[in-house]
């Protein structure tokens, strides 16, 4: 089903690849006290950061931005009398904007399957209320599409003695009633989206300008909205159809910059998935699957793993540690507890790199990260009086400078992070070694990983073949590789020029046979932003790879380690030998053969049901 507003899969554009890069930034008050000016100053960064979003042909239409804050229960108490509901205590009741279809009938169909999500994860639907817009002043492409928004109220079930665990109820609740209507009839174009469900935070969000919202949500006007965090976004776009619900932020981050290593992520997840098992969700496991939910972009993508990772029990600073590390391997300067924190995590977790600056925050806690290569900016101030001010760029507000106390940049993998129940900013430095001293990971990775290179090698006798020429036609090779690549690596030793840019047509495209590693190679090829050589690079870059079984993500346990860790990507016969005779520290490997008689189309295609059919029962 496709409600969202993109065209529909065709030729060689798929939706599933939206990717976007943006201006983000935050505002708060380090001490947790909640005011209006916080709300106001928000909205000025957003719209200094206009220039940063995007608009089409329709002038008065944008690529899409939001604001993220502390939930205004005040506010809301005033705001919900004329709905006629009656709101708990602070901290008592989960809300948040929801994006519903225009039709009446589909609708009462969608606030139905809320009602009984509710009703059957046991707690209590308080109501709905209209939240006042003004579209007036927006553009058409955008007043087209735009969906009737609602706020959804739901009380906190007295067994529920956490907040926390009224925090993962109103997850799982938000993903059975997303899977409900996924899986329902409703007609094609009908627009369905949960902005944010939560009792901690409460988002505005949608298809506008910056300088739009404000007029657009009438709610953000009234001076008892009131918050001591304040996360912004403005969309741009980069390769993807602007929509209502890509907007951001999304429920813990708002992003600038693309996850170029997104399809692997999302795949490894996938995979993953029929191992996950909590102790915190039970049986509700299963309800939250898709963990990344389906035609998201790469930014809601890790949304949703940071969503996982900080409800099934991690801290929000060990949750993005583990997403996106730094350029731990050649960092000489790292202490090597941290080291092992990387070594231990990147058993289980790949990252999720690419040039990004992230913001993110729980409700209490603040936070921005920066990719490992630094190649997004993020720039903030923190004044005198316990106001701390990041953004993708400098001159977001009017600050005196007599009262700033810090200016500066975050620097490459490094973390600027606030806690606001502890009314201090702590250091990257510090908070890092607080996380990776809450477990002995250095003895985990010494006890269970095992190093490829101390692997000895095995017996094994090398075949060769005279009729070179067919076998290198075989693989692929023609007489401009050689001549053009091979040859001045093999008599020089120098880069080729060849390789400084692919201009080879997409396979589908091409009038020759081709290799499936050409595949793998341009997909490569597409994402890298700039240009990167992981020799010229080598402090930024690693090319290592840990293989071996997997084990619940969910889990921290020291079995995690137990894997192959390799520093090059390209094995020889001999390199493999060693994997394939391995007895080292209880591994076991077994040979598949890839091998089918290519008389028919149909023998190929057996042959990779019949590898994996031998891979599983392996």
């Amino acid at each position: 089903m496709n409600r969202r507003g993109f065209p529909k899969k065709q030729g060689l554009y798929d939706p599933q690849f939206e990717h976007d890069s943006c201006g983000v930034g935050f505002v708060c008050n380090v001490k947790g006290h909640k005011s209006n000016k916080i709300i106001k100053q928000g909205l000025e960064v957003l719209d200094r950061l206009s220039h940063r979003g995007a608009v089409g042909a329709d002038p008065k239409t944008g690529d899409g931005a939001g604001i993220l804050i502390q939930i205004p229960h005040e506010f809301l108490i005033k705001a919900c009398r004329n709905s006629s509901i009656e709101l708990p205590g602070r901290g008592e009741y989960g809300t948040g904007l929801v994006f519903l279809p225009q039709d009446k009938d589909e609708r009462a169909f969608c606030e139905s399957v809320f009602k009984r999500a509710i009703n059957e994860e046991g707690q209590r639907l308080l109501g709905w209320r209209d939240v006042p817009v003004d579209d007036s002043n927006i553009g058409k492409s955008a007043r087209d599409t735009q969906p009737v928004i609602k706020q959804v109220f739901i009380q906190r079930d007295s067994g529920l003695k956490e907040q926390i665990s009224f925090e993962r109820k109103l997850y799982v609740i938000r993903r059975v009633i997303e899977n409900a209507i996924n899986a329902s009839d409703l007609k094609e174009k009908s627009f369905f989206y949960i902005t944010n469900l939560s009792s901690r935070t409460f988002s505005y969000k949608g298809l506008l300008m910056p300088h739009q919202m404000e007029d657009y949500f009438t709610d953000l006007k009234d001076k008892e909205i009131k918050s001591a965090i304040c996360l912004v976004h403005s969309r741009y776009s980069t390769n993807t159809f602007p929509t209502w619900d890509l907007a951001q932020p999304f429920r813990y981050l708002a992003h600038n910059g693309e996850i170029n290593t997104l399809q692997g992520n999302i795949n490894w997840m996938r995979a993953r998935e029929g191992l996950l098992k909590s102790e915190i969700f039970g049986k509700d496991i299963k309800k939250l699957k898709p963990i990344i939910i389906p035609r998201g972009s790469d930014s809601a993508a890790i949304d949703n793993m940071l969503e996982l990772l900080v409800l099934s029990g991690r801290s929000i600073p060990l949750s993005m540690m583990m997403l996106i590390p730094p350029a731990w391997e050649q960092d000489r300067s790292m202490s090597n507890g941290l080291k092992d924190f990387y070594k231990y995590h990147a058993s289980f977790m790949e990252p999720w790199d690419g040039p990004a600056a992230i913001a993110f925050t729980d409700g209490t806690r603040i936070a921005a990260i920066l990719d490992r290569n630094g190649l997004r900016p993020a720039r903030y101030i923190v004044t005198k009086d316990d106001f701390v001010v990041m953004a993708s760029e400098v001159g977001v507000l009017d600050i005196d400078p007599k009262n700033i106390k810090i200016s500066g940049r975050l620097e490459p993998g490094k973390m600027l992070f606030i806690n606001t129940e502890r009314g201090r900013i702590i250091s990257d430095e510090e908070i890092k070694e607080e996380v990776s001293k809450k477990k002995p990971y250095g003895s985990f990775v010494k006890r269970h990983m095992v190093e490829f290179a101390k692997i000895p090698l095995a017996r094994t006798k090398e075949k060769y073949t005279k009729d070179i020429p067919t076998l290198l036609k075989a693989f692929g090779y023609t007489r401009e590789d050689f001549k053009v690549l091979i040859k001045p690596m093999a008599e020089n030793g120098a880069e080729p020029t060849g390789s400084m840019g692919n201009d080879t047509p997409h396979a589908v495209l091409s009038q020759r046979p081709q290799l499936l590693f050409n595949y793998f190679k341009q997909l490569f090829a597409q994402v890298t932003n700039p240009a990167i050589d992981p020799i010229r690079e080598e402090l930024v870059m690693s090319l290592e790879s840990i293989i071996g079984p997997q084990k619940n993500l969910l889990d921290e346990v020291p079995e995690h380690a137990h894997r192959l860790r390799v520093k090059e990507p390209i094995f020889s016969n001999v390199q493999l030998g060693k994997i394939r005779n391995i007895k080292s520290n209880g591994f076991k490997t077994k040979t598949i053969s890839t091998l089918f008689e290519a008389t028919k189309r149909s023998n190929f295609k057996r042959a990779i049901d019949r590898i994996c059919r031998e891979s599983r029962d392996a």
